[in-house]
């Protein structure tokens, strides 16, 4: 049975830069059947993942709504964190990988083992993690690497 991440990741995976426009994104994800891709800067580090659920804006009604607010004495008071809508005000316009990744993405490294890495993915819900080493990304692992590790 693999023990390690190293053992069962896939050492060459697809990628993208911050740069890459949505289009291809989208491109990307359709042409090699991925839910996800890591998104890389030129000196291989991984500062995001993109995953299909980054593509769409998760709200009941379709649209972009600006938070419940109230006027008090002249100013204004918002009764949602504006947080949350500026970071789907900003996917809702992404015209790049950048602007629409989840940044700082739950990483591996390589030397982690395939239980690690089976917790991580049940704790943090993804299907894929990009496994890093020193802040390079040095493969993807995913859901059924693990469970397929598991099951031998």
């Amino acid at each position: 049975m693999a023990e390690l991440v190293r053992e069962i990741m896939d050492a060459s995976p697809v990628t993208i830069a911050p740069d890459t426009s949505v289009e291809e994104v989208v491109r990307t994800l359709r042409e090699n059947e991925l839910p996800g891709v890591p998104v890389v800067d030129r000196d291989g580090r991984c500062v995001g993942m993109v995953t299909e659920a980054d593509l769409v804006l998760p709200d009941d009604q379709g649209d972009l709504h600006i938070p419940h607010y109230v006027n008090l004495f002249g100013g204004t008071v918002f009764l949602e964190p504006l947080g949350r809508f500026e970071h789907r005000l900003r996917k809702a316009f992404a015209s790049s990988a950048a602007d629409m990744m989840t940044e700082d993405p739950d990483t591996v490294r390589p030397g982690s083992t395939v239980q690690d890495a089976a917790r991580l993915i049940h704790t943090s819900g993804h299907n894929r993690l990009p496994v890093v080493e020193d802040g390079r990304l040095v493969g993807v692992v995913t859901r059924i690497d693990v469970l397929g590790a598991l099951a031998r």
